[in-house]
């Protein structure tokens, strides 16, 4: 791959966290990153060289957040993370998030694709509405994986529910609603 090649696959991934990080879904539609349980004092993209992150960068990182008060990052990797880098990010958590992607899976933002209908984290408070007026329990409604790509672009966490409007022929729009696994 020469130079101009590996410089525009650089800045189309670079494009794509800039959005990811500030929940913003380009141009089709309002920012519908989840809201944090408690404030958030920035979220930071991260880039380390090394092909495959170890539990030295992650240390390094967590360092950083530490001293910039900083508890919710993006790491982006090349090919992936060592187990105990792996194991480091969960004992973190909940007090730091570092959320792992992979430069292949930020090439482009899927939430820009025409196929991809439009998500929306909801508040404990619509949650509470929604399943009164279907007389339903939260553990009855549809699930979406944590693990989903778009649950994963949006931060969603176990837990939340998402709205998912949909384009329909004979309704105009479809709503459905996931309890995120």
């Amino acid at each position: 791959m020469d130079d101009e090649e590996e410089t525009y696959r650089l800045w189309k991934i670079r494009k794509t966290i800039m959005q990811v990080s500030s929940g913003s879904r380009g141009s089709s539609g309002e920012a519908t990153r989840a809201p944090a349980e408690e404030p958030v004092a920035s979220t930071h993209p991260h880039s380390p060289e090394e092909p495959k992150v170890g539990i030295k960068t992650i240390k390094v990182y967590c360092q950083r957040m530490q001293e910039e008060n900083i508890t919710r990052a993006l790491i982006v990797v090349q090919q992936g993370m060592t187990p105990s880098a792996k194991q480091s990010l969960v004992d973190m958590a909940p007090k730091y998030i570092l959320e792992q992607f992979l430069q292949q899976e930020l090439l482009i933002n899927i939430t820009e694709h025409e196929l991809v209908p439009e998500h929306v984290v909801m508040t404990k408070e619509e949650v509470t509405e929604l399943l009164a007026r279907y007389k339903l329990r939260e553990n009855q409604l549809p699930r979406i994986q944590a693990g989903d790509p778009v649950a994963r672009y949006f931060g969603i966490k176990r837990g939340q529910v998402v709205k998912i409007i949909r384009p329909s022929e004979t309704a105009g729009r479809y709503i459905t609603y996931r309890l995120v696994q």
